[in-house]
Parts: C-alpha cells; structure tokens; sequence
C-alpha cells in the first residue's frame, strides 16, 4: 500500500504511525540535508514529542541546495512527506512512519525558496547534516577555506548563494533588517565541536560580504555543540523490498539499528523542543560524548572498513565476523584509542568499546564497507590521526593507527586483493589514487600530502611503522601484514 496522509489508517496495526493530528502541525525547524540519517534521528526524536502531544510549533520542513536533493525531495512529497522506519535489531525488526516533517522547500538555483522560509520568524532552528567535509574547513589549519570556488561565489553573490551556509546568511540579513531576531544553527554532523565549527563557517563567510552582518551573527545566534548517533545504512533495492514486505509502499524507507543517543548543549537563542522529554540528553560536557563516540565507534568504523573492503568483505558486520578484523579491532580500540578517551555519565570507555563491538556486530544492519570507507580524506583526518596525534604528544604506542592509516593507502590505489578493482569512494579519488600508488615503492610520498597529514611524516613514531606495514602489504599481502600485526 502506498505511503500518504490518506492511506495511514488502513496499514497493518502492528506498524506504529502518528497518533497525532498532522494538520495541527506548523513548522519551527528547517533542516538542510534530509538524508537517511536525519529521516532515523533528529527526525524521530520530534515525531516523539509530538506523540506526546507536545510542540507542535516545531514540525520539519526539509531543504536542501544542490540539483542531486530533488530526487528525495519528489519522494518524499509524493507521500505526504512520511517516512518509514525500520528497525533491525538482531533477532527482531519492526517499523515505525514519522510524520514530523510537513514540507520540503523548493530546490531553486540561488536557494531563493529556502532563504525566505528560512527568514520567516516561526523559524527558530536551522538544522544541518551536510556530511564532515561540507563545512570548508582547511584540512591544514582546520580553519575556514575562503578559497573555495563555492564561498567566493557567495562572497561576491550574496543574494544568490549557492551553498546552505550562504543561504543561512542572507536569511539572516533579512530577519536583521525586519528586527525578526536570530535563529539557532544546529549541526548534526559528525565533527567534533560542530556547532563551533558551523559558527566558523557562518561568521567567517558572512564577513567576506558584511562585516557587520557577521559580528551580529556571531553576537545574537547561538550554534550548540551536539553528539548524534545511530548507525543508519544506505537505502538501497532490498530495504525497498522489505518495506513492501512489511506490507508499505515507501519510495525512501530507511533502515537503522536498535540504538540512538542525541547529546546537546543547552543553547538555543530562539526556543527549542523538550527532546529531554523522549531520550535526548541536554549537557555541557558534550565535548566529552563526543570524544568517546568519535574516536571509539566513527574511529573504529575506519580500522575494519577499508581492511575489510579490501578483504572482499561487503559489510561492516561481516567484519565483526572475521576474526582477524574483530581482533584487529580491539587490539587498536584498547592500545591506542582508549587511553585517550575520558568516561562519560553511563559508560566507561572500556564498556562503550564492548557496546559497539554488539553494535556493529548486528547483522541485520547491512552497513557496507563501502560506505563507510568513502570520503576517508575526511573520516581518516576526523576519526584517526586526533588518536595519533594523543599518542604521540604521550608517548604512547600508535602502530596500530599506522597500520590502519596504511590500510587506507592500501584501499586508495583502486585494487582490492583479488585484483577487483575499487570503484572511486572519495571526492579527491583520482589524487589519492596517484599517490597511493606512488606510495608502493616511495611509502613517504602518503605522509607528504600536508592538508591530511600535517607534520605527521616528521614522527618517526608513526611513519617508521607506516612504512613498514605499507610494505608488508604491498609485499605479503594484507592479510600476512594483519597477522604480524596481531602477533605483536
């Protein structure tokens, strides 16, 4: 049966859905990047409150600023923008529809739709997940890339942006101008302080075109820090199909595991919804949470996906499944992770290393080594080499990072152990592909790309080693370079 507003009451009764009345919804919140992820968290957390009969002032309307959202735009409008969720625990899955998301704005050239809703005073929260790398950030000095072609469009066009943190900007000139006030900017990307590195993006671009404008911004907008979890795999033809087979006809299904946790600083210039009222944890030790989360699961995603892709393994909990990846897992996790992870209100970081080996373990999430090895121009810099860098300032072992660090090199010229080729899974493929293969007989010419690796190439700590497993691999194979590995 299709997914709408007008089929809600005839589905299965053992598939949950709104109880709430949809009509009386109006939106509060606009959230740039509607993805798989933001549909299976930020999404339900809403949907929550407002089976409570709570907030209803704070309902989504989804955007997004490049021609490739349209797609899930038509999707999701064509039933009613209601999304299935399936949840996948091992022994077990059951659905849920969401209905918090009441609209998609129009996706235009010069984001003109989304800068005037964004504009409205009924919205007070302008929510992102636009993926580690879409922040322009410089990967050497972690600060703001004004040298994007992107940013100086924007800069010099600032009526007619084309990235979401222009169109946040000129929706904040207008509000400025007719005394609507500010709004709060929310990142729910993966990046460790994401709410201060969005407050870098928006002021700094800001500044380009209107100094004055960016130190109002600054001043009057508020930007919190979150942690966000939840493994959320791609949707692809057999979560299709087990959406029909649960008896829904949903063009956007989305798959996810059994878990979720959501940390936020208390820090909303405009007003927010009581997610603490359906599991979200309000605090000012997010930095905390989100140390733990990203070095343990984000960082340990990285040790096992490119061995694993390259390895032939398709899935993450495949990997889980091989011994040597499990044990390569937490003999990197234990070593070289841990001691720099502080605990947490709930967990030890021993305990949450046992949580997610349970997690990614799960079978019936099909989360490929593909996806989550892609981008690792971004994951490797984000979720391994802040470990590295502890290690070193310490003194403590970090040839394990290396080893992963090789892997990576490894997975980057394009051929898996089998002589399969490896279809391109970064933004900058074709360079790194160059370099990786370089680096079979210079291993150097790897740590040489600075905007990744900094004055890493410099440590003997961690080059030594990562030349040396580079070799190894290269030479023996990974899977003799994994075994000296774990018998050392």
């Amino acid at each position: 049966m299709t997914l709408s507003n007008a089929t809600l009451s005839q589905f299965p009764a053992q598939i949950a859905r709104p109880t709430y009345d949809r009509g009386a919804l109006t939106p509060g919140i606009v959230h740039i990047g509607v993805g798989n992820f933001h549909r299976a968290h930020q999404s339900w957390y809403l949907h929550r409150l407002f089976q409570q009969g709570m907030n209803y002032d704070w309902a989504i309307l989804g955007a997004g600023v490049r021609s490739y959202d349209a797609a899930m735009r038509d999707k999701l409008l064509a039933q009613d923008c209601l999304t299935t969720l399936i949840e996948l625990s091992p022994d077990s899955r059951r659905a849920e529809v969401v209905g918090s998301m009441v609209g998609y704005i129009p996706i235009t050239e010069g984001n003109g739709p989304l800068i005037a809703q964004m504009a409205d005073p009924a919205i007070r929260i302008v929510g992102l997940t636009v993926t580690e790398s879409g922040y322009f950030i410089d990967p050497a000095t972690k600060g703001f890339d004004a040298t994007h072609p992107d940013i100086l469009h924007d800069a010099a066009n600032s009526g007619t942006p084309r990235t979401a943190f222009g169109a946040m900007i000129a929706a904040l000139r207008l509000r400025r101008q007719a005394g609507a006030g500010p709004f709060t900017g929310l990142s729910c990307d993966n990046l460790q302080g994401n709410g201060a590195i969005l407050r870098q993006t928006l002021v700094s671009l800001a500044r380009l075109s209107d100094p004055d404008l960016a130190e109002w911004i600054d001043r009057e907008c508020s930007f919190p820090n979150s942690m966000v979890d939840c493994i959320v795999p791609a949707t692809g033809p057999s979560e299709l199909a087990l959406a029909r087979e649960m008896g829904i006809g949903d063009l956007a299904p989305v798959t996810h595991e059994n878990f979720r946790q959501w940390v936020i600083e208390d820090d909303f210039c405009a007003g927010r919804p009581d997610w603490d009222r359906v599991g979200a944890t309000f605090s000012q030790a997010v930095h905390d949470f989100e140390r733990m989360k990203i070095r343990i699961l984000n960082g340990g995603h990285q040790v096992i996906a490119c061995a694993g892709d390259l390895m032939g393994i398709e899935t993450i909990a495949g990997c889980m499944q091989s011994p040597a990846l499990r044990a390569l897992f937490h003999k990197v996790e234990r070593d070289e992770i841990l001691p720099h992870v502080a605990a947490v209100p709930g967990f030890t970081p021993d305990s949450y290393i046992d949580l997610i080996d349970e997690r990614l373990s799960n079978p019936a999430i099909v989360d490929t080594t593909r996806r989550v090895a892609f981008d690792g121009s971004a994951r490797q810099p984000g979720f391994i080499l802040p470990s590295v860098r502890d290690g070193l300032a310490r003194g403590s072992p970090v040839s394990g990072l290396a080893f992963v660090t090789a892997c990576w090199a490894r997975y980057c010229t394009g051929v898996r152990e089998d002589g399969s080729l490896i279809a391109p899974n970064d933004p900058f493929w074709d360079d790194l592909t160059q370099v990786a293969r370089a680096a079979k007989s210079d291993p150097r010419a790897w740590l040489a790309m600075p905007t990744i690796y900094g004055d890493l190439a410099e440590a003997p700590a961690f080059a030594e080693p990562f030349a040396d497993w580079l070799g190894i691999m290269h030479r023996d194979g990974l899977a003799a370079a994994l075994e000296r590995y774990l018998a050392a």
